[in-house]
């Protein structure tokens, strides 16, 4: 299964009563893949709010993803969480809504240890057919997947990727370890073209949302050789790959890239408390920023 190089971790768009909003997410998607190039979409991954949906809600999101994109692009469903039994079951649900793939994120709060990571991640492979990738955001969960545990998981014939946000030493030990199916993709947007460099795949990105097709550009020339160019447009880009995090102070994901796409004309809607919308600061950020 090949996931592609520009994977959009799609926010999940809400009505003005806090429900999903069905036709605007159908307008979402037709966007991303037309217009912002996406090879893969994530679904209710942490940009798409994850901890606020109930599991009846992200299935209902699998089921119509996959069929609104229908076989446009891959859809990798988030079905990950602190608990693996849980992890388990919704993995087996989110197969029978006929996705590509799962992620599945380090589990967070609890702090196992990498015995734990290991044998948490080898269960839910083992509870599915589906290829599995993992991901590692050690600022959200707390932990580290070590890249000695990565690349132990990587030998497990259904593990087939990491989306990494650990420093570039660790994304390079990853990469030096594993064999070349194994896909390791950036998890953060301002190290693209870095990880490419050291031998990363790709981007499971959050900018994809506003500048999708020019990363893809980015991307490309990386691949054909270009390597001035591609510096370019990574510089090009960087304002934006910062920005969506960093406003004139952190804000948390999606909330800003929520409001950018609103600037856009997609009316996404709001995020769900405890989220709160960009202040009336952050909002003059995004729209200079745009």
């Amino acid at each position: 299964m090949d996931f592609g190089r520009l994977v959009t971790a799609m926010v999940t768009p809400f009505d003005s009563n806090g429900q999903i909003d069905w036709v605007t997410t159908e307008r979402l998607i037709d966007y991303l893949i037309n217009e912002q190039e996406s090879d893969s979409l994530v679904v209710a991954g942490t940009t798409g709010e994850s901890p606020t949906l109930s599991d009846e809600e992200k299935l209902e999101l699998f089921r119509f993803v996959v069929s609104k994109a229908g076989g446009r692009c891959k859809v990798i469903a988030g079905t990950g969480s602190n608990s693996t039994a849980h992890s388990i079951h919704m993995t087996r649900e989110a197969e029978k809504c006929g996705v590509d793939g799962v992620l599945v994120v380090v589990p967070y709060y609890n702090r196992p240890s990498q015995e734990g990571l290991y044998l948490h991640f080898k269960a839910i492979a083992e509870a599915t057919s589906l290829p599995v990738i993992l991901y590692n955001v050690p600022g959200r969960t707390s932990v580290n997947l070590s890249a000695e545990t990565t690349i132990r998981l990587a030998a497990i014939h259904n593990i087939v990727a990491t989306k990494d946000c650990a420093p570039l030493d660790q994304i390079t030990k990853i990469i030096t370890g594993t064999p070349d199916s194994f896909k390791v993709y950036s998890g953060d947007d301002s190290t693209t073209l870095p990880v490419l460099t050291v031998g990363g795949y790709g981007i499971v990105s959050v900018s994809s949302h506003i500048i999708g097709a020019q990363m893809k550009k980015l991307i490309q020339a990386h691949l054909d050789g270009r390597t001035e160019e591609a510096a370019a447009l990574h510089r090009a880009c960087y304002p934006v790959f910062k920005g969506m995090f960093d406003c004139p102070h952190p804000v948390p994901n999606p909330v800003a890239v929520k409001y950018a796409l609103r600037l856009k004309g997609i009316p996404v809607g709001g995020v769900r408390l405890p989220l709160v919308d960009v202040t009336e600061a952050e909002a003059e950020f995004i729209k200079k920023l745009l």
